[in-house]
């Protein structure tokens, strides 16, 4: 049975939102490609055994495989790269409010390449929740140093976001082409880690081992939860309610990471963040309300501001 699409929409912003916590104990004596490509050769693996066990088809042309290392490339690999750099230079804060643009990304890509013209509503609501996550994070931006090394952060972000924003782009082309989203994964996950791998090689980073509790503990939760868990299930709801809606799911998980961070990291509510979320959760309402939905509710309004009149 095939999960309901706002289950697998909520299960995906839980399981990304946590992972910025189970980020933090990746980072340390391991090199950061390093540990991306474990995290995408673990989950490849996983993936690829439940496709033997599932006896889920395995063999595509070499067409089809070129567009999985595409997609792997550009969602499992580089993206993640370039915005993991980014962290030497910016807080994750600004870099969850960088990431939340792919909103915007995959609106302007997927009228370009897929000539989808955005509903109204869903760039209304696209919008309203992208000031409510920069509301959320506005006192990152008071410790925003106007040098070269945080302009450098915002550039790799940004750059970081495109890339997965292109990947997001990918995946939907794959699934119009009728390629299953769990072996495409099983595939892409094996060819980005193999990649990032190669990059390591190339810069004569050694392949170390953390060999503690938190590391091993992080790495299989990325693994398994942030990896093979919410990629099927966000590529999913890509080919489900296509790309601008799926994407909201990026502006929703920072606030995850943000009630994760008050439970464990002591952060403190203010007024801004607080109205951010109101915001947030506006527009994920406005952006997946269907025209009649919205029409409905348009007619519910429309004689109460009436009588306020």
């Amino acid at each position: 049975m095939l999960m309901h699409t706002t289950t697998l929409y909520l299960s995906t912003v839980f399981i990304w939102g946590s992972t910025f916590f189970a980020i933090k104990f990746q980072l340390g004596e391991v090199a950061t490609e390093v540990s991306i490509a474990y995290r995408f050769a673990i989950a490849a693996f996983v993936l690829m055994l439940w496709c033997r066990l599932m006896r889920m088809p395995m063999r595509f042309g070499l067409r089809q495989h070129l567009w999985m290392l595409l997609q792997g490339l550009t969602l499992f690999g580089f993206n993640y790269m370039v915005v993991y750099w980014a962290t030497s230079d910016l807080t994750s804060g600004l870099i969850a409010v960088v990431f939340s643009t792919i909103v915007l990304m995959n609106i302007a890509n997927g009228a370009l390449f897929f000539g989808k013209r955005p509903a109204p509503s869903v760039l209304a609501g696209a919008l309203i929740g992208l000031v409510g996550i920069c509301l959320v994070f506005l006192p990152e931006f008071a410790y925003l140093d106007a040098n070269g090394a945080a302009l450098k952060g915002i550039l790799l972000s940004v750059l970081g976001t495109f890339i997965a924003s292109l990947g997001n782009m990918v995946s939907a082309r794959n699934q119009l082409a009728n390629l299953p989203v769990v072996q495409t994964n099983a595939y892409g996950m094996a060819y980005g880690a193999a990649a990032l791998g190669l990059v390591a090689l190339a810069q004569g980073i050694p392949f170390s081992y953390e060999p503690t509790l938190a590391y091993t503990g992080s790495l299989i939760y990325l693994a398994l939860f942030g990896s093979v868990l919410a990629f099927g299930g966000y590529l999913t709801l890509l080919g489900r309610i296509g790309a601008e809606k799926a994407a909201y799911a990026m502006v929703l998980f920072p606030i995850v990471a943000l009630g994760i961070s008050t439970a464990f990291e002591g952060y403190q509510w203010s007024l801004e963040a607080l109205l951010g979320v109101a915001l947030v959760f506006a527009g994920n309402v406005l952006i997946l309300m269907s025209r009649e939905q919205l029409a409905r509710l348009y007619q519910r309004v429309r004689p109460m501001g009436r009588s306020a009149l």
